[in-house]
């Protein structure tokens, strides 16, 4: 999977590219949680738009930087994501968790 990471006031844009699945999760995790570490925000979004293939893995590392992110009183939403990783958000009731955004959604209040 391939990053790319911008920061814009208190939020931490993170868009993910390629195959959300066990092999392309298991180093990201750990690049995107130092990242939530060093930068501090209060929102991450992660944009899922350019995902070509995700199976629970990438549902997992979600929920996890969720968990990160909840221990420093942040939230977490998904920006523009593929279908295939909505409809796996929504079947394990994600969006109850995150934050789902659409296109010009870019006004995140995040008050939930």
């Amino acid at each position: 999977m391939d990053l790319t990471v911008w920061n814009e006031k208190d939020k931490l844009y993170i868009r993910v590219s390629g195959e959300m699945d066990h092999h392309g999760v298991r180093d990201t995790r750990r690049e995107v949680d130092e990242l939530i570490l060093k930068n501090r925000p209060k929102i991450l979004i992660l944009d899922l738009s350019r995902i070509d293939f995700m199976d629970s893995s990438g549902l997992g590392f979600v929920l996890g930087r969720l968990r990160t992110m909840n221990d420093m009183k942040g939230s977490v939403a998904v920006l523009n994501p593929t279908r295939r990783a909505e409809e796996m958000l929504k079947m394990a009731g994600a969006e109850k968790l995150v934050r789902i955004l659409h296109s010009d959604e870019t006004e995140i209040g995040m008050e939930k």
